[in-house]
């Protein structure tokens, strides 16, 4: 596949836990801190707005977010009209995903870029072939995971299964990710943290508030997401790119 540069591999709990808010932070971070950001959303559904309008919002906004100059059809190469699963969105149009034209697109946009940021769809397991996952591209990728969860009651099983299948297919994962997207916040996010501690050797790579002031589709303020981004997660990044 070439000399690719490095990359990480955004996954999440479920969909609608914060995978886009979490990629378009660190991105928008790397890119302040003088790094040239490549980041691929390898496919996305869902993308019939209605009248007329057809649009991958997660890769514009990472497009956005990073600086990243490639056209969207580059960052996204699979958009699909129908909010389901990419192997169930593709099948009803028609088209099967190909896996090596994913390596390829990664392995150029990886050699152009000092770090590229691959966000999934969904969760690890969500498949995009029939029978073939996104922790099954993640691993012919080669990238470590960060996996983003919406910290609320229930949560601690999500996502300790999430971290089990990433052991079981040989992914390294680097940390999680708390996001409090419900306000007031839970008796249950109080205490996820704690709680995982004991249950995980995998860190806490952040832990976001409730934050009324974000906009759905723009990254957090750079300041604001550096803050609270644990210091090994960023010097993983930074020193490995």
């Amino acid at each position: 596949m070439g000399n690719m540069g490095r990359g990480i591999f955004i996954t999440g709990t479920d969909t609608g836990v914060g995978k886009t808010f979490f990629t378009c932070g660190l991105a928008a971070l790397l890119r302040e801190s003088g790094y040239k950001v490549g980041v691929m959303k390898p496919a996305e559904t869902g993308c019939d707005k209605g009248d007329g309008k057809f649009l991958a919002e997660d890769a514009w906004a990472l497009k956005a977010a990073s600086g990243c100059e490639l056209p969207l059809e580059q960052i996204c190469p699979y958009q699909f009209r129908e909010p389901l699963a990419p192997s169930a969105a593709a099948e009803r149009e028609g088209v099967r995903i190909d896996v090596d034209r994913l390596m390829n697109i990664f392995s150029e946009i990886s050699t152009d870029h000092d770090i590229t940021i691959v966000e999934g769809a969904g969760g690890l397991m969500v498949p995009i072939l029939p029978g073939y996952t996104y922790a099954d591209l993640a691993k012919v990728l080669k990238l470590p995971l960060i996996v983003v969860a919406a910290n609320k009651l229930g949560m601690i099983n999500h996502l300790l299964l999430t971290l089990e299948h990433a052991s079981c297919k040989g992914l390294s994962v680097l940390g999680y990710v708390l996001n409090q997207n419900e306000n007031p916040p839970s008796l249950a996010a109080e205490t996820n943290r704690e709680t995982l501690s004991a249950l995980t050797a995998v860190p806490c790579a952040a832990e976001f508030p409730y934050c009324p002031a974000l906009v759905p589709g723009k990254s957090p303020p750079v300041d604001w997401f550096e803050e609270r981004l644990e210091p090994r997660i960023l010097n993983f990044v930074l020193n490995c790119s």
